[in-house]
Parts: C-alpha cells; structure tokens; sequence
C-alpha cells in the first residue's frame, strides 16, 4: 500500500459508506456499513462499485461497549478482531487489534485532553462548530514493545469526515490490513467526534 492512505466519508448519507484512497489516488476499498442493524456488520469491497467483496466486519453481540469486531475474508477465513476498552474509551479512545485471540497490536488516541476540550466547548454554539473542526483527535497503532507502526489523524472538514493513515515503521501486508480493519471500525465508532 502507498501512504499516506485517505480516509473519506460522507456526513449526510444513509448508513456510512467510506472510501480509501491511497497515494496515487486509487481506490483501496469502499466499505459499506448497514443501517439499523442491532450488532455492526461492515462489507469491504475492492472498488466504489462493490464489485467483489474483500472482507466483512461483525461485532459479536449487540450494542456493547467492549463488543468484539471480528474480521474474515470472503471466503470466511479469520483475519482478527478489534476490541474496544469500554471504560478506558471514556478518556481516551482505546482499541485492541488481536490475532488468534491474542493482542498483537493497540490502537490508543494521541492526545486525550482534546477529547476533554472537544466534549466541553462542543455544546456552546458557535464555539462548539469551531471545536469540532479545530480539535482533531488522532490515533497511533502500536505493537506491544511500544513501536509505533501507524498514526490516523482527523483532518478538518465541514460536509465530510477525513482521515489520513501515515506508516511510521515498516510491518507484514497482513498486519497492515488488519490495521486498517481496525481503525475503519474506529472511525465508524468515534465518528460522533470532530
């Protein structure tokens, strides 16, 4: 994959429909979330017109705050999984990237005090509009010896959310794209946010 790699989503759609585009300006994955479903479920294809379906994402149980988001292939091979910390995600967003059934990668906000900013000036008027387009949160994946391999940072947008995944250290295609598994369910879980 050539990075940086763009995130783009549009705000006023029905159901989130995510595009990634990569360095040269092609298209990665369109990925598709349903709507009014009571456990997520996100289809991944290789082009904006779903011709073929590359992976599927499903949580493992309803609305919950540490539901575990399982990742296959088409063929239904398991790719991982992304696990939210409920109660840590107050403060800061935090997020477990697991293959068979191990933790093999974290995905923690940089800076949490945005967070606290963003909460507090988001509810006056006009200063909460500015906040929500200043006050960008981002991200930074990790393995556990504490190497930094991604960072996804929100970029200012009014009618639509973008993000941009930076490499920060060299790492295996497949762990590359259970990353980028991971930090899509993030972004279709923080997207509340700026």
């Amino acid at each position: 994959m050539k990075y940086p790699i763009e995130l783009h989503f549009k705000l006023l759609t029905f159901g989130q429909r995510i595009t990634a585009i990569d360095a040269d300006g092609n298209v990665l994955m369109f990925i598709k979330q349903k709507m009014f479903k009571l456990k997520e479920k996100v289809e991944i294809y290789n082009d904006t017109k779903q011709s073929s379906l590359m992976f599927r994402i499903e949580a493992d149980r309803m609305i919950d705050w540490s539901a575990n988001y399982s990742f296959t292939d088409a063929e239904g091979n398991d790719w991982g999984a992304v696990r939210r910390k409920g109660m840590k995600s107050l403060w800061s967003a935090h997020y477990d990237i697991m293959q068979d059934g191990q933790v093999d990668m974290t995905v923690k906000e940089q800076s949490p005090m945005k967070k606290v900013f963003e909460s507090l000036l988001g509810e006056i008027p006009v200063i909460g509009f500015a906040a929500v387009i200043l006050l960008n949160p981002s991200y930074i994946v990790r393995r556990p010896d504490g190497t930094e391999l991604l960072k996804l940072t929100k970029k200012p947008a009014v009618f639509e959310g973008k993000f941009v995944l930076d490499k920060l250290s060299e790492m295996p295609e497949d762990d590359e794209l259970r990353s980028l598994m991971a930090l899509i369910m993030l972004v279709l879980l923080e997207r509340g946010r700026g």
